[in-house]
């Protein structure tokens, strides 16, 4: 990560591209067991992390709450989702459609960060022409 506070938002969102990339390989490790018995799906959020951490701040602009995020704190966790009942006989909990549509999303999303990560790098380069 970049020390200092004019790339803030560049280390939020290198931060978001890491979490994304993540949880493709999660979805894609799910896709990977659809068909093993008593497997239970995983999955990493991300949202809920950076949404915590904007609200810990005390300030009002999202710049300055965009300064104020420990970004230690966006190390999102993979977890086991046993909430999502299997209608299988075997046990497992994996909804192809769902975690391919979900893959599609995530890919996008990751799509997505890379550009706005190379749009703020871009906009610092012309900055110092």
């Amino acid at each position: 990560m970049i020390s200092s506070n004019a790339y803030d938002y560049i280390n939020v969102l290198t931060k978001a591209a890491d979490a994304s990339w993540k949880r493709n390989t999660v979805i894609s490790n799910n896709i990977a067991n659809v068909d093993t018995p008593n497997f239970k799906r995983s999955d990493l959020n991300f949202e809920d992390l950076l949404k915590q951490e904007l609200g810990r701040s005390k300030y009002v602009s999202l710049d300055a709450k965009i300064s104020d995020i420990h970004l230690n704190h966006l190390d999102p966790k993979t977890y086991m989702d046993y909430s999502n009942y299997s209608y299988r006989l075997d046990g497992n909990n994996v909804d192809i459609d769902n975690e391919e549509a979900e893959l599609a999303s995530e890919q996008l999303r990751y799509l997505g960060l890379s550009d706005s990560i190379t749009q703020e790098i871009t906009r610092y380069k012309t900055v110092m022409k």
